[in-house]
This record gives structure tokens, C-alpha cells and sequence, in this order.
């Protein structure tokens, strides 16, 4: 799958503005984040499911570059000292760092912005499976999805949530954006409604795997490794499944998470091998 990431980024970049503008301070803020150096795992999974269906991987980039720019606006604002405070991204000051937090603020913003942008001038994707991708994104992303995730995990901070309360909580702050990625790989494509549901529960299980390998990698990796600041989790008094759980437990669940996604895949006719890799691959990460 790392084979679709030079075609990802080389559009992706080409969303940005060239030229002067007036505006080049936002956009040199959005280029940036877009341009730090990442996995591209929800890119790449609207790709893989887009093929897996029989779709064109082409007509389906719009659509992984849509998913990427909420990603990194979501990471932009998460680092804000509003919310998680933080002064490094993959291995860099963080955005607010370097632009000003009003900058920072804006850049994000106008990723939102870029991503619908995208989608709904993509060409190559008939217009009703282009908007029904769309809604999902903005569901995923939105005041249930995304979003609501991170009112959540706000709202927790110094309370001790539970695990059902943390479970809801990853569901919709991590899990949902890998959701909409997979779906829509499989709406660009014309899948079914099985192969949809079945991306879904694929990415529902994958995304909380990787929400608990995170909460493990805080405690037990290095800034250098990971290439943000360890430790953050405890020092805001986050809730995490480590603190809940324990790390022996966590590795046993992100496992069971991970066979369950695997199974999810059954339904798809084609080859999921490198799917099912993937999976086994974000479980064992160390950053």
C-alpha cells in the first residue's frame, strides 16, 4: 500500500494555491502540515478499498486527499494549547508553533474547506456516489463523529471515564475518520451495501486498535521515536487504556481488534491480503 503514497502527495499538494496571494501566510501554514512527514494511513485506505471493489484508484484521489486534509486539520488544532497543548508533529514544531496560533487556527479551517472542495469537484466519480461520499466524510468528521470525539476527550480531562466512556470516546475521535476513509474507497467504486458495512466494521476495529498501540506507544516509546512529546497523555490526566487496562492487556485487545477487522475483510471477493497486512502492520507499530 506505500506504493499509493507518491500519487496521494503529489496531488494532494496540487489542492494548494500557487502563486502570490494575499493569503500566502494561511497557506504556507496549511502547506506545512500537509507536507510532514506521515503514514498517509487514511489516503491510502480509501485507495486500497476503491481497488479492492474494482474502482479506478484515480477517479478515487480527490476523495483520499479529502480524507487526509480533515485528518491533518484535526492534528493542527489538537496540538493548540486549547486543546492538547502540544509543541511537536511528526518530528516538527507543531504549526501553531511556527505560524502563531491565529494562523494555525485558520490553516485547519481552510483544510475543511479544501477537503469538500475536492470531492465535490472530482469528475472521474458520477455525482451521486461523489456526494454520498461526501455526507460520510462530513458524518464522520462532524459533531457525532470526529468532532464529538474530541468534545468527549476534552470534557474528560481530570474526571477518570471509564472504559465504556473511553470506548465511545476513540470510537468517534479515531475510529470514525478511518471509517469514512474505507467507505468511501468503496463508494467511488459502486460497491454494495455489504461491502460498505463490511469496510466499516473493518475500520471501526482497525481504528481502535490504533487508538490503544497510541495510548501503549505514549508510554513506552521516546519523542524521537514517535515524533511528538510522550508523556502527554498523563501529564493533561488523560483517561487512557493503558491507565485502565494495563500494557499487557492493551497488547491482548489491539490483537483481538486487529483478527476482527481481518475477519471483516471475508466479504470482499477480491485479493485482502495486503489489507490484512496492514492491519497486522499498524497493530505491531512502534510510532
Amino acid at each position: 500500500m506505500k506504493n499509493y503514497i507518491p500519487m496521494i502527495e503529489e496531488a494532494l499538494y496540487g489542492y494548494l494555491p500557487s502563486g502570490d496571494h494575499p493569503e500566502q501566510r494561511v497557506i504556507e501554514a496549511a502547506r506545512y502540515s500537509l507536507e510532514l512527514p506521515g503514514k498517509r494511513v487514511r489516503p491510502c485506505l480509501t485507495l486500497a478499498f476503491c481497488e479492492l471493489c474494482g474502482g479506478d484508484i484515480q477517479s478515487a484521489l480527490p476523495f483520499a486527499c479529502a480524507v487526509e486534509m480533515i485528518h491533518t486539520y484535526s492534528l493542527i488544532h489538537d496540538d493548540l494549547p486549547c486543546m492538547d497543548d502540544d509543541d511537536y508533529r511528526r518530528g516538527k514544531p507543531a504549526n501553531h508553533k511556527v505560524f502563531g496560533e491565529d494562523i494555525a487556527l485558520l490553516a485547519g479551517d481552510a483544510l475543511q474547506s479544501m477537503a469538500y472542495e475536492a470531492m465535490l469537484s472530482a469528475t472521474a466519480v458520477p455525482a451521486d456516489r461523489a456526494a454520498a461520499a461526501a455526507r460520510v466524510l462530513a458524518a464522520k468528521s462532524g459533531i457525532l463523529g470526529m468532532v464529538g470525539g474530541q468534545t468527549i476527550d476534552l470534557m474528560s480531562e481530570g474526571k477518570d471515564p471509564d472504559i465504556d466512556v473511553l470506548r465511545i470516546m476513540d470510537e468517534k475521535k479515531t475510529a470514525c475518520l478511518i471509517e469514512a476513509a474505507c467507505m468511501m474507497g468503496c463508494i467511488c467504486a459502486g460497491a454494495d451495501d455489504e461491502e460498505i458495512s463490511a469496510a466499516e466494521r473493518y475500520a471501526h476495529a482497525l481504528g481502535i486498535a490504533f487508538q490503544i498501540v497510541d495510548d501503549i506507544l505514549d508510554v513506552t516509546s521516546t519523542t524521537d521515536q514517535l515524533g511528538k512529546p510522550v508523556g502527554s497523555d498523563a501529564d493533561n490526566k488523560k483517561s487512557t487504556y493503558v491507565a485502565l487496562l494495563g500494557i499487557d492487556r492493551c497488547r491482548s485487545l489491539a490483537d483481538k481488534l486487529t483478527a476482527e477487522a481481518i475477519e471483516a475483510l471475508s466479504v470482499f471477493k477480491g485479493d485482502t491480503s495486503a489489507l490484512a497486512d496492514f492491519a497486522l502492520s499498524l497493530a505491531k507499530r512502534k510510532k
